[in-house]
């Protein structure tokens, strides 16, 4: 067997294993959508029901995860009245539906919710709905955001280092592979490579185990829980997290033979090949379990991420692997060439390219619209991130002039490493007939002008400073470090909060799902003994600006009652709007009108004023609350 047979089946079997565990992770991430909402309930919010329901349904605008304690329903004593887990209702995927024991007592009831959107983030709210009247409750539930908790903050402190020990070990990787080969065998680069392979390698880790209680909202302590562990295993981002791990430790064996060909020819192609596909497979970990894997184009969208990421890493990784071989001596001979630093120049700002354009891509399909920039959250952190690109770009900007003056302006032997001093040469003008320099004179001192003067005019070249544009070039990478670590933390604080579209489709869809019609039944005395009536008054849509209110009477018995004057106002008490007078006519058996503009939402008292004789009348209240118009 040839020597070299060997190690080519190893890579061979190296770069099927990646490719597989790519095609696997990606072939997983079909159409999803991102950060849920919930559009509606049955029982609805605030509803008084005569009877107690046998489920309570949730419906969300999107698909949606649960674990067993996601939907609590709570008596008014705190006590939990649904006796087994959530399912979904009739199979479909936005639903969570729980079935309630037995006869329940008279009181307001508490559904508390907590639940997984199909991007790997969890939701939760409560609502309450009555049974016969309202009552007092002593059930608490939390209010807070699910990400104001121990482990949420410590799972977003492991995503932020997830993220650099990414940046860290594609950068110092890109840099060897593209700029400059010898960087492999150079003691700070190969640090760089060990730590962001640990880095993420640990948060990785950390991660898997802080998946399950971030999502059940469970303490610090349930890390270690196997029942747990093993329900995040079945999920989306748990699976992910696992094929990272395996990916990791491919990318140990891979960076172990670099560490056994330090030559300065650099790591072969199939080494450069799994190196590539192993940093492709790495970031697909990412974007198949987060906010391009749910949304609309999502075909697209999990490319353009993954391209987005990929030159992020390259970018800021080859930024921190450039300054730590710019502050290193060269004492061992491995001078970083003036070459190297012009091609990572320009790679450099073919990510920085990359990343402005699918960073725009990402920012149209999450936002959605101009006036989402500034009235949602998602839109200011973006904002926010756009200012430090912007800082980023301008400090880019001096770097690539320091970079263009070292590479443009440096004699050859700058440019290019340093060789042998027995071997160099220096080659002047020499005039015509001049006599030939003696054995160790420097022909400038033939020539008649003293060593480094200009031939003729007495005036002495500029001598090119080489340590002084590095130590410029340093400076300035520097100060776009910094920044790049600036909207790296940025980027993670994005990447967990809810996208503008999706908050707007779910304000959309509450919208939606709220009654197109207020109906408020207002009961008062006729007048005669043990006689009650009722009135029924309908506000049609029961929404901020023009409605249509139609009101009927009827007897105790429920019959039609004709009355000789029906009078009805509304008065916003918390704005101190009103009374509004909605100026009723009778309609031969209904009071109506059809111009009611209400200009404010909120809760609104009616105050219904029925003459049941020409002499008699009574006034009565209610409230209804009125909401906003759609947007």
């Amino acid at each position: 067997m040839p020597s070299g047979s060997l190690p080519r089946r190893r890579s061979s079997t190296l770069l099927a294993l990646v490719a597989s565990l790519l095609a696997l992770l990606l072939g997983g991430a079909g159409p999803a959508f991102a950060h849920a909402g919930l559009s509606g309930s049955d029982p609805a919010d605030g509803a008084v029901l005569k009877t107690g329901p046998q489920y309570v349904t949730l419906t969300f605008t999107e698909s949606v995860g649960f674990s067993d304690d996601s939907l609590r329903v709570l008596s008014p004593k705190n006590e939990r009245v649904n006796p087994r887990p959530a399912q979904h209702a009739d199979g479909k995927d936005n639903t969570a539906r729980v079935e309630l024991s037995g006869k329940l007592p008279e009181g307001s009831y508490t559904v508390a919710w907590r639940v997984v959107s199909a991007d790997g983030h969890p939701i939760s709210g409560a609502f309450v709905f009555s049974i016969g009247q309202p009552s007092e409750t002593a059930a608490v539930v939390a209010t807070g955001s699910p990400d104001d908790t121990a482990v949420a903050r410590l799972h977003g402190v492991f995503r932020y280092l997830a993220y650099s020990g990414l940046a860290l070990l594609l950068g110092a990787a890109a840099f060897v592979l593209l700029c400059w080969p010898a960087a492999g065998a150079v003691r700070p680069v190969r640090r760089t490579l060990a730590v962001g392979w640990a880095g993420l390698t640990a948060s990785t880790a950390a991660l898997l185990l802080l998946r399950g209680p971030y999502e059940a909202a469970a303490p610090v302590t349930s890390v270690f829980d196997l029942a747990q562990l093993g329900r995040t295993a079945t999920g989306r981002p748990g699976a992910a997290l696992i094929v990272r791990l395996v990916l990791l430790a491919l990318a140990a064996v891979l960076l172990r033979r670099w560490g056994r060909r330090p030559d300065a020819s650099g790591p072969g192609v199939r080494v450069r090949l799994s190196g590539a596909l192993l940093a492709v497979a790495l970031v697909a970990t990412w974007v198949a379990a987060e906010h391009a894997s749910a949304g609309l184009q999502v075909a697209l969208a999990v490319p353009v991420a993954a391209l987005h990421l990929l030159a992020m890493g390259v970018w800021l990784g080859g930024l921190v692997t450039l300054l730590l071989l710019l502050r290193r001596r060269g004492a061992d001979g491995q001078e970083l060439p003036a070459a190297a630093i012009g091609r990572f120049s320009a790679l450099a700002f073919s990510a920085v390219a990359v990343l402005v354009g699918t960073g725009v891509y990402q920012s149209w399909r999450q936002v959605g619209s101009w006036e989402a920039l500034s009235t949602t959250s998602y839109g200011k952190v973006l904002l926010v991130k756009i200012a430090a690109v912007v800082l980023v770009l301008w400090a880019a900007s001096f770097s690539r002039r320091w970079t263009a003056r070292l590479v443009h302006e440096a004699p050859p032997a700058a440019r290019t490493p340093p060789v042998p001093a027995a071997a160099e040469r220096v080659r002047v003008p020499q005039t015509v007939g001049a006599p030939a320099p003696a054995a160790g004179q420097d022909r400038d001192t033939v020539s008649g002008a003293p060593a480094g003067e200009g031939p003729g005019d007495g005036t002495k070249p500029p001598v090119f400073d080489a340590g002084a544009y590095r130590r410029a070039l340093r400076r300035m990478v520097t100060a776009e470090a910094v920044l790049g670590v600036a909207v790296l933390v940025i980027t993670t604080v994005l990447t967990g909060t809810p996208p503008s579209r999706a908050a707007g489709e779910r304000l959309s869809a509450a919208s939606a799902a709220e009654p197109q019609v207020k109906v408020v039944t207002v009961p008062f005395d006729m007048g005669t003994a043990n006689h009650q009536g009722t009135v029924q008054i309908t506000l049609t849509p029961g929404r901020v600006g023009e409605n249509t209110v139609e009101a009927v009477v009827y007897t105790a018995d429920g019959g039609l009652a004709t009355v000789p004057e029906l009078r009805l106002t509304l008065t916003q008490e918390e704005l101190g709007i009103g009374p509004l007078d909605a100026r009723l006519k009778d309609q031969k058996g209904y009071w109506a009108t059809y111009d009611l503009r209400l200009p404010m939402p909120g809760v609104w008292t009616l105050n219904v004023t029925v003459r049941t004789t020409d002499i008699d009348q009574v006034t009565v209240h209610d409230t209804v609350r009125i909401t906003a118009a759609p947007r």
